[in-house]
């Protein structure tokens, strides 16, 4: 197997930066933690629950949609290179990997993650399911680093999960531009989102009676506690997922149950929290198909093909940066 892993991740600066965000997360109004403390391997393994859930439509609907478009996919890109973002253990991008390859034109995959351990892992998957497809892995924040991604020969470039609700809409036009800068002729852009729905389906996704996610929610305390040596009595603390209508987005948060406080001595963190405050540990946009084509557009990529699950639950876009051919 041709495989390579390239490292453009200090993990000492990575951890200073994730430090430093937290810190000002923590002193905001209201305040906020980044999603990264989550996924620990914990928290990893409680994801993988989460997405097997009934009430966790997001990863079934997407994954039906690969499963019924992949080959249509594969037809209008043709692509030769095949790059993911936030790829994880690449098992969605099989599906596109899969017809690309009996479409005989790809000749390379490359996932693009913070986690090198996750991403050997995905070499591995890889190199087994199609030995003779090489493997460019990157390890790096897409914030910094996409300028590193291989993409020459005609690369089709996947974000999929709906990972792009985790950004405000500034960060998210940072990032498209961002993607069309390092998308040539010939390249295609596939984004994956998930469509705003009844609010009831949507809290549900993100607050199962099974308690999963609260324990995901939960655990990124534990994660702080250990790698900030924070301060955090774990016990006062209880999940909650809400709807911001103004915001269109799904909310996740920490809510103190009693007078607590959170304190990180190294960081100068020491914050009070009475009963019934919150930080909030992530947020998750929902779209409208338009909102969708919009946001591409303004960024200078313009849609290819769209397609929905059987319930519209979930968008799947294909655009490629403009005045360039679809064909």
């Amino acid at each position: 197997m041709n495989a390579t892993v390239e490292v453009h991740l200090d993990r000492r600066a990575w951890r200073d930066h994730l430090a430093a965000v937290t810190a000002a997360g923590l002193q905001d109004d209201p305040p906020w933690t980044p999603p990264v403390w989550f996924y620990d391997q914990v928290g990893s393994a409680l994801f993988d629950r989460i997405t097997r859930l009934p009430e966790y439509y997001p990863t079934r609907c997407e994954r039906s949609i690969l499963e019924a478009r992949a080959d249509r996919i594969a037809e209008l890109t043709g692509a030769e290179t095949l790059a993911e973002l936030g790829s994880g253990t690449s098992e969605k991008t099989l599906l596109l990997l899969d017809a690309l390859v009996a479409a005989g034109t790809l000749r390379r995959v490359a996932p693009f993650d913070v986690s090198e351990e996750v991403l050997r892992d995905a070499v591995t998957t890889i190199g087994e399911r199609h030995p003779g497809v090489a493997v460019h892995a990157v390890v790096g924040d897409f914030h910094e680093h996409l300028g590193h991604l291989p993409t020459d020969g005609r690369c089709l470039l996947a974000f999929l999960g709906s990972t792009i609700g985790n950004l405000t809409p500034a960060e998210r036009r940072v990032f498209l531009s961002g993607v069309r800068d390092v998308l040539g002729e010939g390249d295609r852009f596939l984004l994956g989102t998930d469509l705003v729905k009844d609010r009831g389906r949507l809290v549900a996704a993100y607050d199962d009676p099974e308690g999963v996610t609260a324990e995901f929610n939960l655990n990124a305390l534990r994660v702080m506690r250990r790698e900030l040596g924070a301060e955090i009595d774990t016990e006062r603390w209880r999940h909650r997922a809400v709807f911001d209508e103004d915001h269109q987005r799904i909310e996740m948060h920490l809510v103190a149950t009693a007078a607590t406080s959170v304190r990180i001595e190294q960081l100068g963190v020491d914050r009070a929290f009475a009963a019934g405050e919150w930080i909030r540990t992530e947020i998750s946009a929902k779209f409208r198909f338009e909102g969708v084509h919009a946001e591409l557009e303004r960024a200078g990529l313009d849609v290819v093909e769209s397609w929905t699950d059987d319930d519209g639950d979930f968008l799947l876009t294909l655009a490629q940066p403009r005045g360039t051919s679809a064909s």
